[in-house]
């Protein structure tokens, strides 16, 4: 953990205000939850087999409330390094809002909650894959892979791969080639979309002594990486438009996205570093934006595509 002065640290405590039930909502990361919650509604709504609405719903909530509790587990570990970074330093835990010991108690009781409902509600292999998913998070990613290896995002991009595969398991009790696909997307999605971020936030990983590719291999490498993935995603993303759950309409949304995928990542992969600096990195930063709406929209499509019929 970064070292802070006590004098200072209590100073700054002090001043600090108090938590309120938004901080800890905070704690759970509500944005990439809301994606946790879209992909494992996704994977449990276009399975073969039917589940009643409330269950559903009940399934979907406790998925939530696991991805919320890795969320909260992070952060409590992460501490030291959202204290340090730019975009992390007024988080709940950094900016004295919310106890380490808070966060963690959150966390774990979560964890157990929605482990426990779920197996209540869907069936057991779908409650233990969510435990695996949580332990994952908490401690492969966070504790591990993020401190160690450049491949941090690549190995640790799983756990937010699982939940499509939660949710399909809430409603099968086990994995297919569709789901496993579906993981697929989101695991291949996850490097580039990162590394894109990274691109432009390289000083934030590096005074945190992170060791993200754009800081132990430099932005040239990151590029040539950001463009393969382009080209491997694509595969997968056409791949799963070809199985039962596929269909044209999916078909046609994918070929459209992978190809300004693809193509942003081209012109990433060309940049040349005193250009992107000369212009705010605005070539990276809209392939970033461009991964975020490129997730929603295929599972979107995959959605829309179950209403109108698939294959």
């Amino acid at each position: 953990m970064t070292d802070i002065n006590a004098a200072d640290a209590n100073a700054y405590h002090a001043a600090a205000p108090e938590a309120e039930f938004r901080d800890y909502v905070a704690l759970l990361k509500p944005r990439v939850m809301s994606l946790v919650v879209f992909t494992a509604f996704v994977g449990l709504w276009i399975a073969p087999v039917d589940v009643h609405p409330f269950l559903a719903f009940c399934a979907v909530l406790f998925i939530a409330l696991g991805g919320g509790a890795s969320g909260a587990l992070n952060m409590w570990y992460d501490a030291d390094i959202d204290a340090v970074m730019k975009r992390t330093q007024l988080r709940p835990i950094p900016s004295g809002r919310v106890e380490p010991g808070e966060a963690l108690a959150v966390g774990l009781a979560l964890s157990g909650l929605a482990v426990m409902m779920l197996g209540l509600v869907a069936n057991w292999f779908a409650a233990a894959f969510l435990a695996f998913t949580i332990f994952f998070y908490a401690v492969v990613y966070t504790m591990w892979l993020k401190r160690w290896t450049p491949q941090n995002i690549v190995i640790g991009g799983a756990a937010g791969a699982f939940p499509p595969m939660i949710g399909w398991a809430c409603a099968t009790g086990g994995i297919s080639i569709e789901s496993l696909l579906m993981f697929a997307l989101i695991f291949f999605w996850t490097p580039p979309h990162f590394w894109a971020l990274a691109l432009f936030m390289k000083d934030d990983y590096k005074d945190a002594g992170v060791p993200m590719l754009t800081v132990t291999h430099g932005r040239a490498v990151t590029r040539r990486h950001i463009f393969a993935y382009t080209l491997v995603l694509a595969g997968f993303s056409i791949w799963l438009g070809l199985t039962s759950v596929g269909g044209p309409v999916y078909l046609a949304v994918a070929l459209v996205l992978n190809a300004a995928f693809i193509r942003g990542g081209w012109q990433v992969l060309r940049r040349e570093e005193g250009a992107a600096r000369a212009d705010g990195f605005a070539t990276e930063k809209r392939v970033f934006r461009l991964s975020l709406s490129y997730l929603f929209l295929h599972f979107l499509a995959l959605l829309i595509q179950n209403w109108m019929g698939t294959w």
